[in-house]
This record gives C-alpha cells, sequence and structure tokens, in this order.
C-alpha cells in the first residue's frame, strides 16, 4: 500500500472517530435525564429548579438536617401490616435499626419544659415560686372563683384536641406510641440493603402495587393490571387527582435514586468478609435500569419530572409555614446549637421564600359540594399510604418511608387544610394564634429530612448525569 494511501486510511478513521464521538456526545446531552422544559402543573422550568437547588438548597439542608434537632426521629417500626399478613421481615443485618439508648437522646427532645430552660438552674425554683404567690395573692379577694379544672376534664379537652388535629392531619402520627423510640437518622441512613432483590422482591412490588392500584386515583378505562398510569392519560384526571399521583409518583422515584446512589456493593450474600459493614456507592446500571426509556416503557423521565414536581409542593409549603418556623426555638438543651440551629433555619426559610411561586395549591378543591367530598378521599387515600408503610419488611426501609411520607403528609396539611381555606399564595400563617395552626415535632422533624430527601435526589441526578457522559 503506497504512503497516500496509508494517510488517506488514517485520515478517514480520524474522521471517522470525531463523528462517532460528537454523535454520542449529541446522545448523552439528550440523555433521558438530562430533563428541560416546563414542570407540570407548576408554572417553572427544570433549569431553574436544579440551578436553585444545587447551588442554594441542597447545602443548607445537608448542613441542617445533621442538627440535633433534626436529626433524632421517634417512630414505631413495630405496628403490625394492617392491610395483609407480613412474612416478608428482612434478616440481613443491613436492614436493621438502630434505636437510641436513653442518655444518647438531648434533654429537651425527651421532653424538658420551659421551666427547666434556664441556664443557671434556678429558673424552674423562680417560675414555681411566682406561680404560689400569684395563687396566695388569689385566695386573698373576697370574690375569688375557682378556675380549677378537675383531671378527668383536662384528659376530656386534650382527647377533643387531638380528635381536632387529627381531622386535620393526613397521616396517622405515632411518636406517642407506647412502642415508639427516638432514631438516630445520621447512623441510619437511607440506603439500598439488598432487600429487595434478594429476599423479598415480591412483598416490596405488592407495596408500591397497593399504593398505585388502591389508594391512586385513576383513569376510568385505566388497565388495573399495569400500576403506573401512563403519562399520556393523565389529562384524563382532574387537577386534584393528577397532584395526587404526581406527588406519590415523584416520592417514588425520589426513593429509588437514593437506593441508587448509596448502593449495597458487597457480594452477594451481603457478608464482606473484607469489610464486614459493607461498601456502598453509586450504581450507574441500578439507575439506568430504573429510569431509562428502555426499561420503564418511555414513563422513567416522566418519573423524574414527578420527583421535582413533588420538590415544588413540598418547597411551596416551607414558603407558606415559614413565619410559624421562624418562631420555633427548636430546643434539644444544647444552647449554643439550638441558636445555630433557628439562625439557620431562618437563613433557610429566607432563601426559600426567595422561589418565586413554586406551586398554587389556591387552584385546587374550588368547586363546593363536590369539591369537599374530593379532599375528604384525598386525605383518606394518603392516610392509607401511611398505613402501608407498616407493611415494608426491612425496618431500615419502613424507617424512611413512614419518615418522608409523613413529611410529605405535612406539607399536605399545610397546603390543604380547612383551617387554611382562606390563605392566598404570598400571604402567611397567624402564628399567634396556635389554634389555626399547630405542627408537632415529629411533623416538623419529618417535613424538613423530607425536603432534604428530595433536594438530595435532585442533586444526585446531576451527578448520575455525569457518570452517564
Amino acid at each position: 500500500m503506497s504512503v497516500q494511501s496509508v494517510i488517506k486510511v488514517f485520515l478517514c478513521v480520524v474522521v471517522f472517530e470525531q463523528c462517532f464521538a460528537y454523535f454520542n456526545l449529541g446522545k448523552q446531552d439528550d440523555c433521558f435525564c438530562q430533563l428541560s422544559g416546563k414542570i407540570d402543573d407548576c408554572t417553572c422550568n427544570i433549569d431553574t429548579v436544579d440551578h436553585f437547588n444545587n447551588v442554594k438548597i441542597f447545602p443548607r439542608l445537608r448542613s441542617l438536617v445533621v442538627k440535633d434537632y433534626f436529626r433524632f426521629y421517634k417512630v414505631n417500626l413495630k405496628r403490625p401490616c394492617p392491610f395483609w399478613v407480613d412474612d416478608s421481615r428482612c434478616a440481613m443485618r443491613f436492614c436493621h435499626v438502630e434505636s437510641c439508648e436513653e442518655d444518647e437522646i438531648p434533654v429537651g427532645i425527651k421532653g424538658a419544659t420551659i421551666l427547666q430552660r434556664s441556664s443557671n438552674g434556678g429558673g424552674k425554683e423562680k417560675y414555681l415560686r411566682k406561680a404560689n404567690e400569684d395563687c396566695a395573692a388569689h385566695h386573698t379577694e373576697l370574690d375569688y372563683l375557682n378556675k380549677t379544672i378537675s383531671e378527668t376534664d383536662q384528659k376530656n379537652m386534650e382527647l377533643w384536641a387531638a380528635h381536632d388535629d387529627a381531622l386535620d392531619n393526613f397521616c396517622d402520627i405515632d411518636e406517642n406510641d407506647e412502642e415508639a423510640e427516638y432514631v438516630d437518622l445520621l447512623l441510619n441512613p437511607e440506603r439500598y440493603t439488598g432487600y429487595v432483590a434478594r429476599y423479598a422482591g415480591p412483598s416490596a412490588k405488592r407495596i408500591w402495587e397497593s399504593i398505585y392500584l388502591e389508594n391512586c386515583f385513576r383513569p376510568k378505562k385505566s388497565f388495573n393490571f399495569n400500576p403506573y398510569i401512563q403519562s399520556g392519560k393523565l389529562n384524563e384526571l382532574c387537577l386534584e387527582e393528577r397532584v395526587f399521583y404526581r406527588a406519590i409518583s415523584g416520592l417514588h422515584a425520589s426513593i429509588n435514586i437514593h437506593l441508587c446512589a448509596n448502593y449495597l456493593l458487597s457480594d452477594s450474600n451481603g457478608m464482606d468478609l473484607v469489610d464486614p459493614s459493607g461498601r456502598w456507592g453509586p450504581n450507574l446500571e441500578e439507575f439506568v435500569r430504573r429510569f431509562s426509556p428502555e426499561t420503564t416503557n418511555d414513563e422513567g423521565p416522566n418519573w423524574l419530572r414527578n420527583l421535582y414536581f413533588v420538590y415544588l409542593l413540598e418547597l411551596r409549603a416551607l414558603a407558606k409555614a415559614a413565619p410559624y418556623l421562624e418562631k420555633e426555638e427548636y430546643y434539644t438543651g444544647n444552647d449554643s446549637e439550638d441558636w445555630e440551629t433557628q439562625m439557620a433555619m431562618k437563613d433557610f426559610l429566607n432563601v426559600v421564600k426567595q422561589f418565586p411561586e413554586p406551586f398554587d395549591e389556591t387552584t385546587m378543591f374550588r368547586n363546593s359540594e363536590q369539591a369537599e367530598k374530593l379532599k375528604y378521599e384525598f386525605k383518606q387515600h394518603f392516610r392509607n399510604i401511611t398505613r402501608i408503610m407498616d407493611c415494608v419488611g426491612c425496618d431500615k426501609c419502613r424507617l424512611w418511608g413512614k419518615l418522608q411520607t409523613q413529611g410529605l403528609g405535612t406539607a399536605l396539611k399545610i397546603l390543604f387544610s380547612g383551617k387554611f381555606d382562606d390563605i392566598q399564595v404570598g400571604s402567611s400563617i397567624d402564628v399567634n394564634n396556635k389554634k389555626n395552626f399547630q405542627l408537632q415535632r415529629s411533623e416538623i422533624v419529618s417535613l424538613m429530612n423530607a425536603i432534604a430527601r428530595l433536594s438530595t435526589s435532585i442533586y444526585k441526578i446531576d451527578d448520575f448525569r455525569h457518570m452517564l457522559r
């Protein structure tokens, strides 16, 4: 072969390789996780959310949820499954949840009262002395009126108040259960334990099928054997029904991303002799399997878009409840950390309020009697989903499933509780009227950790996007 022929062949190979690289680059830039455009049933774009979350929200949440107030979560992981006999308990050590010992829980979280918050130790005596003086003064008055309430009546009033609060809740709160225990979320992180693939694939599948098939609103002509609603059929649902489905689908997508990003890389039995604590890391192949169009009947990218939707929904709930959350003390008993937590929360909420109208809840439930019926069904369906979390066989999966569904339920309570029907977009909650609005500590903890999980998922999508390139 002549020199000229060799040169021509060489140039052809170079050109071919450049064209091939250019073609692949274009394909990768257009990969299924390279999302863009407007988010369905919202007014903002994915690119805007990506930048806002990854630059402003994610770093702040990552430092916030490690604070003592947010890392200790009280939960009952021993509740029986209310819908079927659960025989799918996970025997792997990675499924186990370590509960806290009594001395590991910050004193303020265990229920210390404001009488015990004085740093000099004399606060309690001071308040008790003042109360006794007031009582003595009352008894010296001729027209003294006995305003004490019997113990029985007080308990009845507490039951009435609990009943009223329960009417607004979108999920059962089990922190007051006798079997509820405090769990350190930092010591029990959400990650792929191997439970689904190695122990209870059918059980995990049954969990999500019961959520989608029995509790999500569905088009009338939808085939029941397919749990997921095709994106093209979502327009057959009304706005409220679409919001419900997209919120659940987005939460499901977020959980799947967490598992892919923190995947068990030990041997097939989960008994890695080199590293008994397990080896964890991102699993790109698993991410592609769960979300690529080829393996999801073209629905994977839509599930990722639903993640952005539920993120905006919870972001709006935080913005709406900001005046209330800014007044919280976030008390744990550690004065310096409590002050840091308060300042960090105020900074975080100020950033949240800068995002322009992430979700407009006032467009929902607006048609009189039909709206009230739909709102009731909306709430009951979601309550059922929170109960289904008690059917999860892996304790660690159950813990994070309960926490994230409670967080979403808290967001729904803020947005759609009957007490807030007159609140318009951009208005705030009357923090001085506790009758109108009250959040328990577990609701605040679950809401913050839930939005942190969604924020992490959006951040991790960008990581997987780079890995695909």
